[in-house]
Parts: structure tokens; sequence; C-alpha cells
């Protein structure tokens, strides 16, 4: 659960990040700002803001937005039907972005793992990304990601997205969670 508050602040804070990467979105676009707090209630730490631009049966184009410090879960994207799973782009095109995949694990890491998830983050092969930096990111590979010190605004270029089938590292993770109404609406309210 996320409270309503916290969803427009956070939609704020993305339009401000956005607006140092001169990133321009239509007012539509900006209503439809997701953030994504994973049921974990510590969306400071793990979360993460996006909009999707398009996203069809043969690919997609999204725009990420990671807080200083704030970790994108480890998760992969699983074979779907007869495809593989999502492949996926991502170019930085603001800040810095901590990148970790499978593979050789790097001694020392940048990111910061969010206190009491340290079981949840199993992959440590660091790529940093910095502005007009990309890595591509296989089908079926575990990847967790976190934004360095200003932040970090990253491009994703991608097969089609169907983020309900990922399956993540931690089981308490909810993708879309309910978000509770805790702002007026504007209308007048019953007494």
């Amino acid at each position: 659960m996320i409270l309503r508050s916290e969803v427009r602040r956070a939609q704020e804070r993305t339009m401000e990040l956005f607006a140092r990467a001169g990133i321009v979105l239509t007012a539509e676009e900006r209503e439809r700002i997701e953030v994504a707090g994973f049921g974990l209630g510590q969306l400071e730490a793990q979360g993460l803001e996006l909009i999707t631009y398009s996203n069809t049966d043969r690919y997609c184009a999204k725009e990420l937005v990671l807080f200083p410090g704030q970790t994108c879960p480890e998760h992969l994207h699983p074979p779907v039907g007869e495809e593989p799973g999502k492949m996926e782009t991502f170019r930085c095109r603001w800040g810095t972005v901590y990148l970790y995949v499978e593979g050789d694990a790097a001694p020392d890491i940048r990111a910061v793992i969010p206190a009491g998830s340290e079981s949840h983050y199993t992959v440590f092969h660091e790529i940093v990304l910095q502005p007009g930096e990309q890595y591509t990111i296989p089908p079926g590979t575990k990847h967790w990601f976190q934004g360095g010190p200003e932040g970090a605004v990253v491009s994703e270029f991608s097969s089609t997205s169907r983020d309900e089938f990922d399956i993540f590292t931690d089981p308490g993770i909810v993708r879309a969670p309910t978000v509770v109404e805790d702002e007026a609406s504007g209308e007048e309210q019953p007494h």
C-alpha cells in the first residue's frame, strides 16, 4: 500500500529530475507517472518512478527515475508463452546508475543494499552507467539497479513489457500495490 500524497510527492520529484535531464513530458504523461513502491513501504530506499510511452506486442519505451540511493529491487523477466522474456536496454540520460546483473561479482560494490533486505540481493556484477552510456540485459537475467548520489534518469528500450510476470527475489514484493486515498479529491465530502 502507498498513500496518494506519497505518490504525488514522488511524481513532483520525478518531474524535477526529468527537467534536469532535459526530458519534456506532456500534461497527460505527467499524470501517468507511475510510482512503484513494490508494497514495501520504503519508497526512498526501494522504489522506482516511471512513465511508459509505448508498450505494444513488439516493443516498449519507458523513462525510469531513481531518486538518490533509491533501488529497484532484484528481479528477472521470465519467458511468457512463446516469448523468451523481456530484453531491455538501459541508457543513462542523467546522473549515475549502478546496475547489477548475473556474472562475476565485484569485490566491492558502489551501491548500498537496503537495510533488512540483504538476502534479497544476490547478483553483484557491477556496471556503472553515466549519461550517454547504455547496457543491454538479456531475457531471464536477474538484475537490480540503484540511483547514484544525485539520482538518475534512464531510458529503457525493450521488447514487450509484462510487469505482472516479473519474478522478484523478495517474495514479499507487490508490483502494483494499492494506492490509499489520503488527499481531498476536490469534491464535497459527505458529513
